[in-house]
Parts: C-alpha cells; sequence; structure tokens
C-alpha cells in the first residue's frame, strides 16, 4: 500500500497565513483611516470650543463694558439727586428764614425804638451773664446791669413790668456777693508767704528760779521739734523757703485760674513746710488757722439769681 502525499497540507497552511496577513493589512488600514478621522473631529471640536470661548470672552467683555456704563449713569443720576435734595433743603430753609422774617415784621416788639432797646437790653443782660459764669467778674456784670436799668425803664409795656422787678432782685444779689474772692484768698496767700519767712525760734535760756541740776541739764541736752531737724542752719532754711515758693508759686497760678482742687494740692504741701519752718514757734498756730481759713474759702461766686432776667427777658420774648 501506497504512502500519502504531504504537498495539500502544505499549501492550505500558507493559504491560512496569506488570509491572515490580509485580514491584518485591512485592519491596520482601517485602524489608521479611524485614527487619521478621530483626529480630524478632534481638531474641529478644538476649533469650535475655542470659538465659542473666544464669543464668550467677547461677550464677557461688552457685559463689562455695559456694566462700567451703567455704574457711571447710577453715579451721575446719585449726584443729581444729592444736588437736588441739597437744593430743596436750602429752598426749605429759605423760606423758613422768609417766614421766620415775616413772623418777627408781623410781632409789635420788632418796631421802632422799642425793638431796638429790647435787642440793647438782652445784649447787656448777656454781657453780664457771660462776665460772671466765665470769670466771676461780679464788678462786670453789676456794670452791664446797671446799664440795663434805663433801657428798661424806658419801656412803656406793661408785659415788661416783671422783669423790672427781676432785675432789681439781681442786681440786689450781686452786690451781696462782695468783692472777688480772688482778692481775699491772695491776701490770706501772702500772708502764709510771710509767715514762712520767719527766722528760726530761738531755744529759751534756762529759768534762773529752776533748780540747779536742771539748768545744768540744759547746758548739757538740747530739746528741739523733730520736724524741723535739720533746719537750724540759715542756708537749709533759706533752700527750705525757696521750695516752699514752689508751691507757693503754684497756688497763686491755682487762685488766678479759680481751680480749687490744685490750689488744695499746693496748700498740703505749703502746710508741710509749715509744720517744718515753724516748728516750736507761736506763729504755728495762727499760720495753720490762716491756711484752713484759705482752704474753705469758694474761689467762685454762687448766685441762684445770676441770669434770671436773660431767662425771663427771652421767655417774653419768645426765644
Amino acid at each position: 500500500m501506497d504512502a500519502p502525499s504531504p504537498s495539500p497540507p502544505r499549501r492550505s497552511r500558507a493559504g491560512s497565513l496569506l488570509l491572515l496577513a490580509l485580514v491584518l493589512l485591512a485592519l491596520a488600514a482601517a485602524g489608521g483611516w479611524a485614527w487619521q478621522h478621530w483626529q480630524q473631529a478632534q481638531a474641529r471640536a478644538s476649533a469650535a470650543a475655542d470659538a465659542r470661548q473666544s464669543a464668550m470672552a467677547a461677550r464677557l467683555d461688552a457685559l463689562r463694558v455695559a456694566q462700567r456704563a451703567q455704574a457711571q449713569r447710577l453715579q451721575q443720576a446719585e449726584a443729581t439727586n444729592r444736588l437736588l435734595r441739597d437744593e430743596l433743603l436750602g429752598i426749605g430753609q429759605r423760606a423758613a428764614l422768609l417766614e421766620d422774617s415775616v413772623s418777627r415784621l408781623a410781632d409789635p416788639d420788632r418796631h421802632g425804638a422799642q425793638a431796638l432797646r429790647l435787642d440793647e437790653l438782652e445784649l447787656l443782660l448777656a454781657i453780664g451773664q457771660q462776665r460772671l459764669r466765665l470769670d466771676d467778674d461780679v464788678e462786670g456784670a453789676h456794670r452791664a446791669l446797671a446799664l440795663a436799668a434805663p433801657l428798661l425803664a424806658g419801656i412803656d409795656d406793661p408785659a415788661y413790668l416783671s422783669l423790672r422787678q427781676t432785675l432789681v432782685q439781681e442786681q440786689a444779689a450781686l452786690e451781696a456777693l462782695g468783692p472777688d474772692p480772688r482778692l481775699r484768698a491772695a491776701t490770706l496767700l501772702a500772708g502764709l508767704e510771710r509767715g514762712l519767712q520767719a527766722p528760726a525760734p530761738v531755744l529759751a535760756a534756762g529759768d534762773p528760779q529752776r533748780p540747779w541740776y536742771a539748768r545744768l541739764l540744759d547746758r548739757v541736752v538740747t530739746v528741739q521739734p523733730t520736724a524741723s531737724a535739720g533746719l537750724r542752719a540759715g542756708t537749709d532754711r533759706e533752700a527750705a523757703f525757696a521750695a516752699a515758693q514752689v508751691d507757693i508759686a503754684l497756688a497763686r497760678a491755682a487762685i488766678e485760674r479759680r481751680d480749687g482742687v490744685a490750689l488744695g494740692l499746693a496748700l498740703d504741701r505749703i502746710g508741710a513746710w509749715q509744720r517744718r519752718l515753724l516748728a516750736g514757734s507761736p506763729m504755728l498756730a495762727a499760720q495753720q488757722r490762716e491756711l484752713a481759713t484759705l482752704r474753705a474759702l469758694a474761689l467762685r461766686h454762687d448766685s441762684p439769681l445770676a441770669g434770671s432776667s436773660l431767662q425771663q427777658l427771652r421767655a417774653l420774648r419768645g426765644r
């Protein structure tokens, strides 16, 4: 029996390989074509996105421009409204002034010599009140009221009769206040300064009537107040008095300013210098009494009727 021939299987395997190669080439060509088509689609999509983005940016720029223009128009409208409000306010104020002027013209107190007298009277009363309030100038306030009295006497309107009585009472209250308390305070302070200039107290000599051992002990032991320790020499007392003069100058300035707090602090320091410079002296008690008097002295006048005439006049004139 003869053996089979191997040739047909070889041709069949070569054909399969050829077919596989053709299929692979077809797939590669299809893949390349698909890749190229996808790249073109991506490029077109990117170009479309860029175009949309550019259009969106242009639209945003246009919106920003429109927003700025709108903001400018709003600012201009706000400025116009503010100007209109100011003009309306000015018109209202001018109308109020005109109304006030018309009401004053219609007031019988504003006519002729009586209106001038009332204005001058109010001015003098205001000057007197300010002189008394700002500087406690009783004399200046009294002179202002004295000038106002004849002006008030020349007004025949019976509505101002009670004002005359109020003015007389205020003048009497000012006269009862007396002189400026700063003058009294300055005098007391000058007395304190002179008292500090007193010489150091001399120790009393031994009494001849005392026993001999007591007189002998006085020669051995010297008794002096502890407050004046270190101030027996002339130079030490001069230095202490110079330091006390600084406090006296501060007290004098406080009196001029009518500053009771500063005056009290300065008097405390002056009292301490008194106890040191006048220790053992019979003048110490009198100087301390003057210091207490100065401390209790009020630097400002207090009159409950001050300004009552001005207040009543303004009430009568409707101000």
